[in-house]
């Protein structure tokens, strides 16, 4: 029995990266009777990858939208106040005095006329 040297491991590392470039590192090992096996593996992985990506795009989608609708909740909330601002009597009042509107709330009830 031998003992190893730094050169024999540079030269398994070379030969076993030639031998990937090449796509003969696994008949090398002779593992080429598990080679459906080997494939299914790798397409499992690929299609595990694939999920996870498409499951973070989604993800990062569903973010965006919380975003805006919270936005648009403030404006929606926003829109609300100042609609129900608007509609107050005196708020209304005010508006028709600065814009220089005589008209008024009645003094007196509308008088029904005959038909």
């Amino acid at each position: 029995m031998t003992a190893w040297k730094f050169s024999d491991i540079g030269r398994l590392l070379r030969n076993s990266f030639i031998a990937v470039l090449k796509g003969e590192f696994l008949l090398r090992l002779n593992v080429g009777k598990y080679f459906v096996h080997v494939m299914y593996t790798f397409l499992l992985f690929a299609v595990i990858i694939w999920l996870s990506l498409m499951t973070e795009s989604t993800m990062a989608r569903v973010e965006e939208a919380k975003a805006v609708l919270k936005e648009l909740e403030i404006e929606n909330s926003e829109l609300t106040y100042e609609a129900a601002k608007a509609e107050r009597r005196t708020t209304v009042e005010a508006r028709l005095k600065a814009l220089g509107s005589e008209v008024a709330e009645p003094m007196k009830p509308a008088v029904e006329l005959d038909r």
